[in-house]
């Protein structure tokens, strides 16, 4: 059995599973959802929640964070937010005659940014240096940020009053895009005659510790990827660069993150290595929001999960 530090790999499947199932209990219904969220933190990414307010994107992020055991702030993103309002600020000190530093709410495991298009672009270019390095620049020095460190981000759908759409730049720093969608029926039900999300949220314990969290990702990265399956992996690539049928191709960091995310997908699943299916599973949220159909097909603009499902279809399994 592998042992990661002083903790067993079998244990820390089990505690990650508690997790799932505890935050099944406040967000009813939605398990292929929970289980994207976990996988995008057990591959070391952030994660991008994008649906229409009230479905539950927050409470989502908020029984993730707690359920990890991980230390959160949660930053309201508005038209009037400021990089210095996310990152922090310098302010001069008379007794001292030095300027002294701030920390903003960045300085966190896990950054529940809320509503993260309806902040300008200025603000959310913010985020791009924590994202990609965990640090930020200030006053011409690094910062490091705690370990682990996440964003875990909601987005309104961009035709809302109010909304900025993020850059390209943006969008490809997180690792997976997932979307809830409306409750089915009996799920609904659930959630009408249960008690309320907010109160169980407060009372929800922590199912996992950090040290949990950072030796599932070591773990994670020892799962074993064939050299056919890297040659499945760099003909998805390929082919969205050169069918012509997307705007741009996936990046590397694209195919990266592909990996990662089909790591973690195959850890869930109690195997020590990497299938075609993981990788098909974690592509829709890997991909979705990072293509763009170049021209319409039959009168219609193809959206991500729609040229997911497209990419899937035109490249051969190994």
């Amino acid at each position: 059995m592998l042992t990661v530090g002083d903790v067993s790999e079998s244990l820390m499947l089990d505690r990650i599973n508690r997790c799932a199932e505890q935050i099944g209990a406040v967000i009813v219904g939605k398990e292929l959802q929970i289980r994207q969220g976990l996988t995008c933190l057990l591959a070391g990414g952030h994660l991008l929640i994008e649906d229409a307010p009230g479905v539950g994107k927050t409470t989502l992020a908020h029984a993730i964070a707690i359920s990890l055991g991980l230390p959160f702030r949660r930053l309201q993103f508005t038209s009037d937010l400021l990089p210095s309002d996310v990152i922090g600020v310098s302010v001069y000190d008379r007794t001292t005659g030095q300027f002294a530093f701030h920390p903003g709410p960045i300085f966190t495991e896990v950054l529940l940014a809320d509503e993260i298009n309806r902040a300008s672009p200025k603000t959310q270019s913010a985020l791009l240096e924590a994202m990609e390095e965990s640090q930020v620049s200030i006053d011409g020095m690094a910062r490091p940020l705690p370990q682990p460190f996440f964003v875990i981000a909601t987005q309104n759908p961009l035709h809302q009053v109010g909304t900025f759409p993020l850059p390209e730049s943006q969008l490809d720093r997180f690792l997976m895009c997932i979307s809830l969608g409306y409750p089915e029926r009996s799920a609904e039900r659930a959630l009408l005659a249960g008690r309320a999300r907010r109160d169980m949220l407060r009372s929800l314990p922590a199912a996992a510790r950090p040290a949990d969290l950072l030796a599932a990702q070591a773990a994670v990265k020892q799962v074993f990827v064939s050299e056919t399956l890297l040659d499945y992996v760099l003909s998805l690539l390929a082919f969205t660069r050169s069918s012509g049928r997307h705007a741009e191709g996936l990046s590397p960091r694209a195919g990266l993150a592909l990996l990662a995310a089909a790591r973690a997908w195959a850890w869930l699943d109690g195997r020590e290595h990497v299938i075609p299916e993981d990788v098909q599973n974690v592509l829709p949220a890997v991909a979705g929001h990072r293509l763009h159909a170049a021209q319409r097909e039959g009168g219609h603009l193809l959206h991500g999960r729609e040229l997911v499902s497209q990419l899937i279809q035109a490249v051969r399994l190994p």
